[in-house]
């Protein structure tokens, strides 16, 4: 019949003049249905509520970036250390702590953020942990932050404890256990840890005793000096002097010459042979002043290192190893 539909659903509304008509499906009796209380206006992403709540969250993560220590590496990731009051650090950022673990550094467990989106760079920091021995220490994000003081740690930080500084005579001691004549670094207002590491590292290399800092005014053996040090650190004593004068004086009293490195000092390559077989400790200044007047007036001599006019000086680092080189040199000479 005209106006009748065959179509699978068809139906005819009672008191309708008009032909059997599609249904809805249900979907308007589903419409009258409850949809459960009005969320909030912090929920409702388009709500002004909301809107400001971001934006003050918002302006929070800047402020926390601007307070985080930065780095000469923020554009990879990250670096940062941070001190605690007893001595010990964290070593922040993914950059950072797979860095230290590559070179070494000694850790008393890494901390992983929960549920961490985990890169090439977080899976190699756990398998170092891991090979190391090291307490693999699962911490939320909020945990993290806490720890970090609000530092950008990017899911990871690396625990390290206080360096077990060395006596003094601990390093005349070394060199007489193995029935050799001290060879010894110190160092004289060295601020910048990776100086210090170089330093290390050069001493390693070079058959040196041990290290002597000043407990003041210097740079540590922190995780950045470790690191520099490329795991020198571990096979080099380091100590510590509370007044360095006195400790070369000490030094001086046991029978060691006591060279000082000074621009206009004799230069290296006309060193006595004789010198350089005995006893000896070389003391390093910092680049820009130098040997302080005390530590200068302690010294026996003075030595340079002969360079072209247009060089005014080296940092510590590169003045120290070449300074040992030559020495080394004397010293498997006799």
């Amino acid at each position: 019949m005209a106006g009748n539909s065959q179509r699978k659903g068809a139906m005819r509304k009672e008191g309708s003049k008009k032909g059997p008509t599609v249904g809805s499906g249900g979907q308007r009796r589903r419409g009258l249905e409850p949809k459960g209380p009005t969320p909030s206006a912090a929920e409702r992403t388009k709500h002004p509520v909301a809107r400001r709540a971001r934006a003050v969250e918002k302006k929070a993560e800047i402020e926390v970036r601007k307070a985080a220590p930065k780095s000469g590496s923020a554009a990879r990731g990250g670096t940062s250390v941070r001190t605690r009051k007893d001595g010990s650090e964290l070593v922040i950022g993914r950059n950072a702590v797979v860095e230290a673990l590559r070179a070494r550094v000694p850790g008393t467990g890494l901390y992983v953020q929960q549920f961490l989106d985990a890169d090439d760079r977080v899976k190699e920091s756990v398998m170092l942990a891991s090979e190391a021995g090291l307490p693999l220490l699962e911490a939320t994000r909020a945990a993290l932050d806490k720890l970090t003081d609000g530092a950008i740690h990017q899911g990871l930080a690396l625990a390290v404890p206080p360096y077990e500084y060395a006596d003094p005579d601990d390093l005349l001691a070394i060199a007489a256990d193995f029935g050799e004549a001290a060879l010894i670094v110190a160092l004289d207002h060295i601020t910048d840890p990776r100086n210090l590491g170089a330093v290390v590292r050069s001493a390693a290399a070079f058959g040196a005793h041990g290290i002597l800092l000043p407990e003041r005014r210097a740079a540590g053996m922190t995780a950045s000096a470790w690191k520099t040090s490329a795991g020198a650190a571990a096979r080099v004593p380091v100590a510590r002097a509370t007044n360095l004068t006195r400790a070369l004086k000490g030094y001086a009293d046991a029978g060691c010459m006591i060279v000082g490195l000074a621009a206009k000092g004799t230069p290296l390559d006309e060193l006595d042979p004789d010198i350089a077989r005995g006893p000896i400790v070389v003391v390093v200044g910092s680049e820009g002043e130098g040997l302080s007047r005390l530590v200068a007036q302690t010294c026996d001599i003075t030595i340079g290192i002969p360079m072209t006019s247009d060089t005014e000086s080296l940092n510590a680092g590169v003045a120290a190893g070449i300074t040992l080189y030559a020495l080394s040199r004397g010293r498997v000479a006799r």
